[in-house]
């Protein structure tokens, strides 16, 4: 499975133009593919950085890539009340990272009935993702899937664990690898956070052989001009050859466990 899409809604035009050629691309390698992107960055590193359309505007044009490009639609919420209005559009609700803990939050998204995906955050350990879920149970919902994104390492700086990965899915969790946003420099540039996009390649092999449910790629057609999450994000050029290779490896892991 692969999830994918630019980090922010940059304009309609775009995230429409930018599903369309996903579509066509994912339907070529044959792998399942949902579409993300954020309706609101609430979380940039600047009071100045852009943000998105916000969320009435922001679910109309996803409703519309949802329905007209006949794509799964996913994207994040930060606050409770949210949850109830992206449930009309995502068909699966993302919980981003620095707000993996927030209880009210979790709950309301599994009040909705929709499928969760909670990015792990920076500061926990595999083995505490277990009450994320808990959370998400005691409201009778099951369909739960942790986002690992790697851990802070230092200042500015992220960390792939990669036994968090066999760790969280003998939990009976489903485990999908967030590889450009580990690649993330949090705050590396000052003002925003750099990126170490030539690094993706290698990332997604090492997460692919360990074994994952997914992979999340922010992507981008001109990464250098995003406006948001540009320095990590894979290049749409190279995302054929990538998804290539990480069907081959995934192929590989499934026959030699006997899947």
């Amino acid at each position: 499975m692969l999830i994918a899409g630019p980090c922010v809604i940059e304009s309609e035009e775009h995230s429409f133009s930018l599903g369309a050629r996903l579509k066509r691309i994912t339907e070529e390698k044959e792998i399942p593919f949902i579409f993300k992107a954020s309706f609101d960055k609430a979380n940039r590193t600047s009071i100045t950085s852009f943000r998105g359309p916000g969320l009435k505007e922001g679910l109309r044009i996803l409703r519309r890539i949802k329905e007209e490009l006949a794509l799964p639609i996913t994207t994040d919420i930060h606050e409770p009340h949210q949850a109830e209005k992206v449930a009309e559009v995502a068909d699966l609700i993302q919980i981003p990272a620095f707000l993996s803990r927030q209880t009210d939050l979790i709950v309301a998204a599994a009040r909705t009935g929709k499928a969760i995906n909670v990015k792990k955050g920076q500061f926990l350990a595999p083995w505490d993702v277990v009450h994320i879920v808990e959370k998400a149970l005691s409201v009778g919902n099951e369909r739960v899937m942790i986002t690992e994104r790697g851990t802070v390492f230092g200042y500015n700086n992220l960390v792939v664990d990669m036994r968090s990965f066999p760790l969280i899915r003998r939990e009976g969790i489903p485990v999908v690898f967030d590889i450009t946003h580990s690649l993330q420099l949090p705050g590396g540039k000052g003002r925003s956070s750099g990126g170490q996009r030539e690094l993706i390649s290698y990332l997604a092999r090492a997460g692919v052989a360990a074994g994952v449910d997914g992979i999340f790629l922010e992507v981008h057609d001109n990464p250098e001009q995003a406006l948001s999450d540009g320095p990590n994000a894979c290049p749409l050029k190279e995302l054929p050859p990538l998804i290539t290779m990480i069907k081959r490896i995934d192929a590989i892991i499934k026959e030699e466990e006997g899947c």
